[in-house]
């Protein structure tokens, strides 16, 4: 699975983004899709997952901000962010696995990272 990751830029807080994945290969329908970031001098974290059927699991700092969901006809998995706040500033990545989870070492594809940045 390949993973294009693209939707990040600047945006001033309490504004929405949309980031957006594209998976090339036979078996997206059959992984779970992450969206993970990493904050300036910080490990990479959790944000949301997705499963093979659209159950999603969310990071507790997303606090109904965001939503993860998937279209398997498209091949694409997004993370729509809302009420943006500085602290949301981070690269983001997607990532795909077999099983979806908040770990990092569930997930053996990465796309690129795209940055969002969150400032006045």
């Amino acid at each position: 699975v390949q993973l294009q990751a693209c939707g990040g830029g600047l945006v001033q807080p309490g504004d929405s983004l949309r980031l957006s994945c594209a998976a090339s290969g036979p078996t997206f329908t059959s992984t779970a899709m992450g969206w993970f970031r990493r904050k300036p001098g910080k490990e990479r974290e959790f944000v949301a997952t997705v499963d093979w059927n659209g159950r999603p699991y969310y990071a507790d700092f997303v606090k109904g901000r965001f939503t993860i969901f998937r279209d398997n006809s498209k091949n694409t998995a997004s993370l729509d962010m809302a009420s943006l706040e500085p602290e949301d500033t981070a690269i983001y990545y997607c990532a795909a696995g077999l099983a979806g989870g908040p770990e990092k070492t569930l997930y053996p594809y990465w796309g690129q990272g795209t940055q969002v940045t969150v400032s006045s």
